[in-house]
């Protein structure tokens, strides 16, 4: 009954296109889930993500779902989760990804998901960390436990937009740390994060939870930086 009424006075839009949204829609309507760019890099082992990481990290599998193009609708749906509390898109993204990597070989023996942890500063003013319902939903249908007890940021980078502070920030400094014990060894840990553009960070939280013994690594993104 409340629902009902909360929804007759402020409709449910998408929240890719901002239309309203059918009653049998949820999140994101119908035309916009057809026009998503997906990359289907689930289907290419050496795809252009895992190779993003040529020579800097050992990969069992990298790839993301979607596209991200400036000013286009994965742009909007990533800003309204990161920074609008939409954190339902999350959701909705990772069951409909999840199903892509059902069927995904490298994935079949993962021990864990680890969303990329923020740094409490950055968790106290947002609120919460815009990994963590599409690193429940894959959690979910993959039947994957999630830890957030392995990895931390202990670095507080102010931005991810200037490439050049980052690569230099990441190169010399420790931004990642590990709490693990020997139960810990020999996994295969999924790392989960937001937009893949210069894999700057990815690789930070990958050398760090290499320091685990006999560490294998896989990367997953909702989606990846496209010229």
């Amino acid at each position: 009954m409340i629902k009902n009424l909360i929804d007759l006075f402020f409709p449910p839009v998408c929240s890719g296109c901002h239309a309203l949204l059918l009653s049998n829609e949820k999140t994101i309507c119908t035309q916009c889930r057809h026009e998503l760019p997906q990359t289907n890099h689930h289907l290419l082992p050496e795809n252009e993500a895992y190779k993003k990481f040529y020579g800097r990290i050992p990969l069992e599998h990298a790839s993301a779902f979607l596209y991200f193009h400036k000013k286009g609708m994965v742009q909007e749906l990533i800003h309204n989760l990161k920074y609008r509390g939409q954190q339902e898109i999350g959701t909705q993204l990772g069951h409909w990804y999840a199903e892509d990597l059902k069927n995904c070989e490298p994935l079949k023996n993962v021990a864990a998901i680890i969303p990329v942890p923020l740094h409490t500063k950055r968790w106290r003013k947002r609120g919460y960390n815009q990994v963590d319902t599409f690193a429940e939903a894959l959690s979910m249908v993959l039947n994957i436990p999630i830890r957030r007890d392995i990895l931390f940021k202990k670095l507080h980078v102010k931005t991810q937009s200037k490439k050049n502070l980052m690569g230099r920030i990441y190169g010399d400094q420790k931004v990642f740390e590990v709490n693990f014990s020997p139960e810990d060894h020999q996994k295969h840990y999924l790392i989960l994060d937001d937009v893949l553009t210069t894999g700057a960070t990815l690789e930070a939280c990958s050398r760090a939870l290499l320091e685990i013994p006999n560490t294998k690594i896989s990367i997953v993104c909702i989606a990846m930086a496209h010229s």
